[in-house]
């Protein structure tokens, strides 16, 4: 079982209240992020063949998006530990809208990748971070339901974006699309208004500070807050706003290696899922189509799986069951190439999104668990970075294998291979973590057993000391010259005493 970890956010989250309108608002920015790297690949192929590009080519769209996204963490961190998490989620939903805009007077695939997977990209990181941090500072108790739900903004939302795409194709074409499509990401900045600020009630010390500058003399220098900001390093700073220390959480370590070979598969299979229903002969509709039901069953299994992770069974043992489902939706993926007709794409479909929605669901949440509230906002953005290479890496990968072996099968079994690999590591790795931190906490508490026996007995000799020490003075001050007067009383009363 998972140790606790301790809330020290320094104030008692509301599990409720405002904060269901806060989850509404992460639904509708995490939902535009995540689901939007998926549904723009509807119109891969009309651009592959605009440009001439190769497969590998245009899957640099999505990678770059994927890419800019994630790399743009710490920055996004940063300046949601500054600013909060409203003003950054309003700035990232114009900065991707603008972005798609842009893309619309795309002359060359190299513009694509400017404005769709670097601009936008970074706007959607600036969606993405804050709305996972501000949901954790609303709710405790209520938290992994309250993130499931709000992850579930993805498959809602991609399930409306993959047919509106390929409706917003035949009308306008994919200049046209663009367009409308940076005009709806711009709802990002509504819901962004969203995000209240919470945190622990600031105290006045007005009326502290107001004797000392009275008890001040006329040339003393006042210490500003500025001044010791000089004083501070760079670094110093930095690791201010970004926990370095992070990498030295064994548990943390294990979370983030598991997830760095897993992005390395995770989003391929996406990527190419319309464009292999297409080679396998269906229609543009039907292709699009399997991305919605992908959506609609990644739907429902976010809240679910948020649901069934809150449970006291299943919360303890939260690393475990993330462990499963990466290693779930891996096997998915090795058995697809099976899958050849409409009606097999469809049921692969379905698997693919309970796994897809199991992964997602449990990605943040079990993040958290480990390293705590306080510190999530250093570990999202470590994180991030950190991912983005093999996000960025990935796509293209899975596009070369089917440029140069001329299959999509053999891109499938490649991620399922590398997902199931990555759920095996970080099962073995957190049955490893937990076993030594329940090692650790049982040596702690003999250390301090040890301790406290070492002070019973110091306690105790001190106590005997003082009592042989009692037994052994006189009690009072009086009584050597009682003893002497009783003495010569005595005397006296044997005829031995004589008066002066």
């Amino acid at each position: 079982m998972a140790p606790a970890v301790a809330t020290d956010l320094g104030y008692t989250p509301p599990d409720g209240g405002w904060g269901w309108m806060v989850v509404v608002g992460a639904f509708i920015s995490m939902g535009f992020s995540y689901s939007f790297c998926k549904a723009v690949t509807v119109f891969f192929k009309e651009i592959q063949e605009y440009f001439g590009a190769s497969k590998s080519e245009i899957a640099w769209i999505s990678s770059l998006l994927l890419a800019c996204m994630y790399a743009g963490g710490p920055i996004s961190s940063i300046l949601v530990n500054k600013y909060g998490s409203r003003p950054v989620v309003m700035a990232g939903g114009l900065l991707s809208g603008v972005g798609m805009i842009l893309a619309t007077f795309s002359t060359s695939i190299l513009q694509l990748y400017i404005f769709v997977g670097v601009l936008a990209g970074f706007g959607f990181s600036m969606n993405l971070q804050p709305s996972v941090i501000v949901v954790g500072k609303y709710f405790e108790k209520k938290r992994p339901m309250a993130n499931g739900l709000a992850m579930a903004g993805s498959p809602v939302i991609l399930s409306t974006l993959a047919p509106l795409n390929q409706f917003l194709f035949d009308k306008y074409g994919w200049r046209g699309s663009f367009f409308i499509l940076g005009a709806l990401i711009l709802n990002c900045c509504v819901a962004g208004a969203l995000f209240r600020p919470i945190g622990p009630k600031a105290t006045n010390n007005k009326k502290e500070k107001d004797p000392e500058k009275v008890n001040k003399g006329p040339t003393e220098p006042e210490k500003t807050v500025d001044s010791e900001k000089e004083k501070e390093g760079c670094l110093a700073r930095f690791n201010r706003n970004l926990d370095l220390t992070l990498f030295k959480h064994r548990g943390f370590l294990i979370y983030l290696i598991g997830n760095v070979i897993m992005f390395i598969a995770f989003y391929a299979p996406i990527v190419f899922l319309a464009p292999y229903g297409k080679h396998c002969g269906i229609d543009e509709y039907s292709a699009a189509f399997l991305l919605s039901v992908l959506a609609m069953v990644d739907m429902f299994a976010r809240p679910l799986t948020g649901i069934i992770a809150n449970t006291k069974w299943i919360r303890p043992r939260i690393q475990y069951f993330f462990s499963f489902s990466v290693i779930f939706n891996g096997v998915c993926h090795l058995l697809c190439p099976l899958a050849t007709s409409y009606a097999g794409l469809i049921t692969y479909s379905v698997f693919f999104g309970l796994g897809f929605g199991m992964v997602c669901s449990l990605l943040f949440e079990t993040l958290m668990d480990l390293v705590g509230p306080k510190r999530f906002a250093s570990a999202v953005g470590l994180v991030t970075i950190v991912e983005c290479v093999p996000l960025l890496l990935g796509p293209p990968i899975g596009g070369a294998i089917i440029d140069i072996l001329g299959d999509f099968k053999y891109m499938f079994f490649e991620c399922g291979a590398i997902i199931v690999f990555s759920g095996v590591f970080l099962l073995v790795g957190n049955f490893y973590n937990y076993r030594m931190l329940r090692k650790e906490a049982k040596a702690e508490k003999n250390e301090e057993e040890k301790e406290l026996e070492m002070k019973e007995n110091v306690g105790q000799k001190k106590a005997d000391y003082n009592q042989v020490a009692t037994e052994d003075k006189p009690k009072n001050g009086s009584e050597i010259p009682a003893t002497i007067f009783e003495a010569e009383k005595s005397d006296e009363a044997n005829g031995s005493g004589h008066t002066g």
